[in-house]
């Protein structure tokens, strides 16, 4: 992830503590690194405690900052519980969530099994609850700031995505129930809603090599360094009376609609193997 130091103030972050699930890998790291880049620090989960200690110790030394690995599966309340648990014996506190732990794949409704679309929503909607109601005295107690990471598919609907589209859409509800459940606490809560983004699994996953970025109004992918970016402003006090708000972070790719030949509808569907 390039750094982000270039826009924002270095310390802009200095010393709040970040807790976020799915921050081992993808948009969720970028996400990370640019809390503890900034001046914060971060503990990071999830269930493949190998993969998680090895991009800890790569943020921490990309960065100079302290980042954390606690494994811990969003489904178990027992697990977020005790990552939370363990987040204050460590830092103390909880300022900022980020609950960005996801399933996804493509499959068509044939093709989709029971099992496989229960776990998304389990991982998605479920996890997001379970993670948010573990760490919210804290966040109350900090007047802190949780991201939802959501997605634009459930907007116009897309093929193959019923599953992760039905949970984000979930996500989306729960991110305005609790800017005003929480709001009145002095939390704030929003939403990213990242679109195609460049050398992420989400697009490896699916659109593979047919990939085209010729229905995305700025012609491109974005990139995981652009998602950083709006996590930083939405957690700075130049958003402190944002709230409630989904951002989509797509180069106005949603407006298009469904169209051939983007990333996401020129799918191949498997069968889900759950």
């Amino acid at each position: 992830m390039a750094a982000t130091t270039d826009i924002f103030k270095n310390d802009i972050l200095k010393d709040k503590i970040l807790l976020c699930s799915g921050g081992g890998s993808g948009i969720c790291r970028a996400m990370t690194e640019a809390v503890v880049r900034h001046g914060g620090k971060a503990v990071i989960i999830s269930r493949s405690l190998d993969k998680l200690q090895k991009a800890a110790k790569e943020m921490s030394e990309a960065t100079g900052g302290e980042v954390i690995a606690v494994q811990a599966d969003v489904r178990k309340p027992e697990d977020v519980e005790n990552a939370v648990a363990k987040t204050i014996e460590k830092f103390g506190r909880i300022d900022y969530l980020i609950n960005g732990a996801a399933g996804n794949f493509l499959a068509t409704m044939k093709d989709l099994s029971y099992n496989a679309f229960r776990t998304v929503i389990e991982i998605d909607l479920l996890g997001s609850w379970n993670l948010t109601k573990a760490a919210s005295e804290y966040l109350k107690a900090s007047k802190g700031s949780i991201i939802n990471v959501t997605a634009t598919i459930h907007y116009t609907g897309t093929p193959y995505q019923q599953h992760p589209g039905a949970a984000k859409a979930g996500v989306d509800a729960l991110t305005k129930h609790w800017a005003v459940e929480l709001g009145p606490f002095g939390v704030r809560v929003n939403g990213i809603a990242p679109g195609p983004i460049a050398n992420t699994e989400g697009i490896s996953r699916l659109a593979g090599k047919s990939a085209s970025y010729e229905t995305v109004p700025l012609g491109r992918a974005g990139t995981v360094t652009e998602i950083a970016h709006s996590t930083v402003f939405l957690f700075s006090e130049a958003a402190s009376y944002i709230s409630g708000h989904v951002m989509v972070v797509d180069g106005g790719h949603w407006l298009t609609s469904f169209k051939p030949g983007y990333p996401g509808t020129v799918l191949n569907p498997q069968s889900s193997k759950m």
